[in-house]
């Protein structure tokens, strides 16, 4: 199989050839740590987190980097605010962030750098854009020189005309064209900073990344992935700074995740209209909202909203329901061998093929939500089987029941979800359920007790409010001859 990735430069899907056979280096932009994350930060997180996944299942050794930002004005003012110091709001804030992803089960990095551990580095590679004369120093600052850079605006479709109209040179600011950007700060009166050959102060917010993308990966990236807003200014800096560096290509493919909108309005912490994780956690399941991020194509637009959310829930509710009763009915014993109908035949070789076209997918420039089309179909063909066997008590159903179970799990793996225990969701579930009704597991049983003697006694219509009381507040009640077990209604 071939994989395609839309490349930001071109514009265009391009079948993907790493610098190296079979190996990737792979860079993504992480959080400036300031504040809790947003469901914007978790669509990136996640939708990169899944290209991961399916280039290490192909087979490539990928070394995969994301940064944080930990200096930055806008923790230095935060800090200032809170009155504790930079370095340890920015390393609550990475706890915070390790904390959301490791719940959302998106994968640690390789190497999560952060920038003021790499000063020296980003110092020297400053000194050497000055050296060849991209850059310069005014007033203790160290300024980028956009118009010396020729292709400056390419990865953003930018032209300096265009660029030059609404550019200003602000108060405070020693720079000599307004298209210029700041590689280092000479620290103010209070601010943290570091020894330069210049003044004392910090970097700039691009650099960092060009500096740590390229000690970890070398000059030349295979994949550098954002989310849209960071194609410019941040990226279009990156590759500017980067490339008159060192005369190389600096990434190879571009990718930029979608924004994430609430009524179809970016959201973002300036807008004020920003989700965090943290709060969408409390109110619904993590593979929840990975389903929900995963949704849409990574490059569309992902309108938020409680109703979205309670969709992908129904979603999820609905796979691990199947994944149980698969389960249920591989435990349940049976001997007689009885030859399966071959609407069951057809429907577990639909299963069958479900990682093939998972693969497929998802080398189409990572189509996860065509990935996600695939499995819901899968789950579907499983539950027509779960009722055949319901219908035609067979031992021959075990082996394909087991294998789908199998399959469907492994296919899912490459997006994130579906790997829990069904049983551990389930009972989750159930005990969500049973909070929300109201009701003790106490209360729960002595109506179940209530409506067993009623019926013990033919009593149907106490027995019938009892069940329908039940129904709606979400619990259904299935008589066994093993006596009446209770579950939510997914």
């Amino acid at each position: 199989m071939t994989l395609y990735i839309f490349n930001t430069m071109t514009r265009a899907k391009e079948k993907f050839i790493p610098m190296h056979e079979g190996r990737i280096g792979m860079y993504v932009c992480g959080i400036t740590a300031y504040d809790r994350c947003h469901i914007g930060h978790a669509r990136s997180a996640v939708v990169f987190d899944a290209v991961v996944r399916h280039l290490r299942k192909r087979g490539y050794d990928v070394k995969f980097i994301r940064n944080f930002t930990d200096i930055d004005d806008k923790i230095i003012n935060r800090a200032a605010e809170e009155g504790i110091g930079t370095t340890e709001l920015a390393e609550r804030e990475i706890a915070h962030f390790h904390q959301d992803m490791d719940a959302l089960g998106v994968l640690r990095a390789d190497i999560e750098p952060k920038a003021t551990e790499h000063i020296d580095d980003i110092i020297s590679l400053i000194q050497k854009l000055m050296d060849k004369g991209f850059a310069y120093e005014a007033g203790g600052d160290v300024y980028f020189a956009v118009r010396k850079f020729p292709s400056y605006g390419k990865l953003s479709r930018r032209n300096l005309e265009e660029l030059q109209s609404g550019a200003r040179i602000k108060p405070g600011e020693n720079k000599k064209d307004p298209l210029d950007f700041a590689l280092w700060k000479a620290a103010k009166p209070g601010e943290p900073q570091w020894n330069s050959p210049w003044e004392p102060g910090r970097p700039g917010w691009h650099i960092e990344c060009s500096a740590m993308s390229m000690k970890y990966l070398g000059e030349t990236l295979d994949i550098h992935g954002g989310g849209l807003d960071l194609a410019f200014p941040h990226h279009e800096n990156e590759r500017a700074q980067s490339e008159a560096a060192t005369g190389k290509q600096f990434v190879r493919y571009w990718m930029h995740n979608g924004f994430v909108t609430i009524k179809g309005e970016k959201m973002s912490k300036s807008l004020g209209n920003f989700i965090t994780i943290k709060d969408i956690l409390s109110h619904f399941h993590p593979e929840a909202l990975r389903l929900f991020l995963l949704s849409k194509h990574y490059r569309s637009p992902l309108d938020y909203s409680p109703d979205a959310l309670e969709e992908s829930t129904s979603a999820l509710d609905r796979c691990y329901k199947a994944l149980f009763e698969a389960q249920q009915a591989i435990q349940v014993p049976v001997k007689k061998k009885r030859p399966l109908p071959d609407e069951a035949i057809n429907d577990l070789e639909i299963i069958s093929r479900l990682v093939e076209q998972v693969n497929q997918a998802m080398d189409d420039d990572f189509n996860t939500a065509l990935a996600l089309g695939h499995i819901f179909n899968a789950v579907r063909a499983l539950n027509r089987v779960l009722d055949k066997a319901a219908s035609q008590s067979s031992a021959l159903y075990k082996p394909g029941l087991e294998q789908s179970i199998s399959v469907i799990t492994g296919a899912a793996d490459v997006l994130g979800i579906l790997g829990m225990e069904p049983a551990e969701y389930i009972g989750a579930r159930n005990m969500q359920t049973l909070a929300a009704s109201g009701l003790s597991e106490e209360k729960l049983q002595e109506l179940i007790d209530t409506r067993t003697k009623a019926r013990q006694e033919k009593n149907w219509a106490l027995a019938d409010n009892i069940r329908n009381e039940l129904s709606a507040k979400g619990i259904i009640l299935k008589d066994t001859p093993s006596g009446t077990q209770w579950s939510a209604d997914l």
